[in-house]
């Protein structure tokens, strides 16, 4: 049947709509409106064309309206604002924006693609000059204009999230003295606090300045005193930052004004709400990409995800749905991930936070397998932490950082989530092996293979943030290391007997107190406990051992 679809906004979910549409219904009507200059760009790209890494403009540029007129024949009208929806005349009143001339639109069936913006706290000279915002290409095009010959200068990045961190590490590619400042007192908040110390230690290995648990209060005017090209970032410790150039990286808000307005179901967390059919309130209206609450596949909680991955998958469902396929959207599970200078950094599915908010039970286990045998050169260890249910072992969630091979192991970990797999699905499963790309027992067996030990009772697990507090009244730390390694370094009031003495020094370990073992990465310390647990003593082992422990633990205040 012949349908006249309107689709406000471009990008991912407008223009996955909108293709998937023509796809499904070559004689029907497809309008795209956009309010900006470009429908279809790779927003994901834009701090690598400040960079350098992606040297063209034109690259970020995926679809222009003449190539989606030319192979879809799609009438994509940019630099149009659809200003409100009458939505019991079925049709949007559309603004031009270059002339101001109004004038409305009828449709069959609407799709909301209407995005997120940054966020903007009102904080005292937020919109001083030369502070910027990463979110289109017309943003980067101001950056680029700024910093053009700009040799060394100074720019303060605020947030430390997906864009933060990537702007940090691409103004260091152009030689810029970066500073970034986070109000919590991590970076990436979708990761536990043990593995984002990986990524704080990176950033000030690479010559980004990093100010943790300090959010801003203002941006003051520079003076005589005190000079720069942008603002005077005050903190809330009192540190007064100069900058010539302030990247505003605080995330984003779902943009539902047309949406509220039209009397649309606006959610707890600000989305639009819809249902797994991606329809809005109105049967007639569907919603996708940032601008929308998804559930989260693991706690079931409503959620803001915004990324590119979901918003192309909401696109095709919301076609699906228009032309009468009953496509269901069954939940995001948030997988990411980034690069940071050296490390790459992923996750999938709930982190420790969520759970505990959601009040699910789990487990979490620490390990640091290699990227692929460790005879063949170049191998890298990854630090890996995987959350699960301590009674059936389904998989909750999974992060992991490192140099190499951490993209392909949080895929498959992904794909286990989205399975509904165990970690005893995890020990079996078969994956590819060669020594320059795996192990026989690859990082994700070694994964599932840990946590059955947990789950058949071979093994309890300590955690890093236990260990700075221990009772010494009840509780041991014993250091299985080697000497050199205890040379370099060690948890204090630790007792030191090498793994391969242990047995012939059972004598010099207490019996009235609980013994927690480590040693660098966890399995030493297990092999350890195994021994001990059955010479009849009450043993723990130190999940991801001293090498967690010690990432962990410094100070991040500064």
């Amino acid at each position: 049947m012949k349908k006249r679809i309107v689709i406000v906004g471009g990008v991912a979910g407008g223009a996955s709509a909108a293709t998937r549409a023509r796809r499904l219904c070559e004689h029907c009507e497809i309008i795209v409106f956009e309010r900006g200059p470009h429908v279809s760009f790779a927003n994901c790209g834009l701090p690598y064309y400040v960079g350098g890494e992606i040297v063209e403009q034109d690259s970020l540029l995926l679809q222009t309206p003449e190539t989606l007129r030319a192979r879809f024949n799609l009438d994509v009208r940019v630099n149009t604002e659809v200003v409100s929806v009458q939505r019991a005349r079925q049709a949007v009143r559309v603004r031009e924006l270059p002339t101001g001339r109004e004038y409305e639109e009828p449709y069959d069936a609407l799709v909301l693609s209407t995005g997120a913006s940054p966020l903007k706290p009102p904080i005292r000279g937020l919109d001083r000059p030369n502070h910027f915002t990463v979110r289109n290409v017309p943003d980067v095009e101001r950056i680029m204009e700024w910093s053009h010959g700009c040799l060394r200068c100074r720019t303060v990045i605020i947030g430390g999230g997906y864009i933060g961190l990537e702007m940090a590490e691409q103004l260091r590619r152009r030689d810029f003295d970066v500073t970034l400042v986070e109000a919590l007192p991590q970076v990436m908040t979708p990761f536990d606090p043990e593995m984002a110390a990986w990524l704080h230690e990176e950033l000030r290995a690479n010559g980004v300045s990093l100010h943790l648990n300090d959010p801003v209060t203002a941006f003051d005017a520079p003076s005589a005193d005190e000079p720069a090209r942008a603002s005077i970032v005050v903190l809330k410790s009192g540190r007064r930052l100069p900058a010539d150039s302030v990247v505003l990286g605080l995330g984003v808000k779902p943009e539902v004004d047309l949406a509220r307005s039209a009397g649309l179901e606006i959610g707890a967390r600000g989305g639009i709400r819809v249902n797994e059919h991606l329809q809005t309130s109105d049967p007639r209206i569907w919603a996708v990409g940032d601008a929308i609450e998804v559930r989260d596949a693991v706690t079931g909680d409503w959620s803001l995800i915004p990324l590119a991955g979901p918003a192309n998958r909401q696109g095709r469902i919301a076609a699906d749905n228009i032309f009468g396929r009953p496509s269901r959207y069954t939940g995001t599970w948030g997988t990411a991930i980034l690069r940071l200078f050296n490390l790459t950094a992923g996750c999938t599915g709930a982190n420790e936070k969520s759970l505990r908010k959601a009040q699910i039970s789990y487990q979490a286990l620490h390990l640091h397998p290699g990227s692929h045998a460790g005879y063949y050169p170049g191998a890298e260890p990854i630090a890996m932490k995987i959350l699960f249910a301590p009674d059936t072992g389904r998989l909750l969630g999974a992060q992991a950082i490192g140099r190499e091979g951490v993209d392909k192991r949080i895929d498959v970990l992904s794909t286990a989530l989205k399975a509904g797999m165990t970690v005893h699905d995890l020990a079996e499963l078969e994956l590819a092996y060669a020594p320059p790309f795996g192990s026989a027992k690859d990082p994700v067996n070694l994964a599932g293979m840990a946590a059955q030990n947990v789950l058949a009772g071979d093994v309890h697990l300590a955690q890093w943030h236990e260990v700075t507090s221990l009772d010494p009244a009840t509780t041991a730390l014993l250091d299985v290391r080697s000497e050199e390694e205890r040379a370099a370094g060690f948890l204090p009031g630790s007792i030191h007997i090498p793994l391969d003495e242990l047995r012939g020094r059972l004598g010099e370990l207490p019996r009235d107190r609980e013994i927690i073992a480590y040693c660098h990465s966890g399995q030493r310390s297990y092999f350890a406990s195994r021994i001990l647990v059955q010479h009849g003593f009450r043993v723990r082992n130190l999940t991801g051992s001293y090498r967690t422990w010690k990432t962990a633990s410094p100070s991040d205040s500064a």
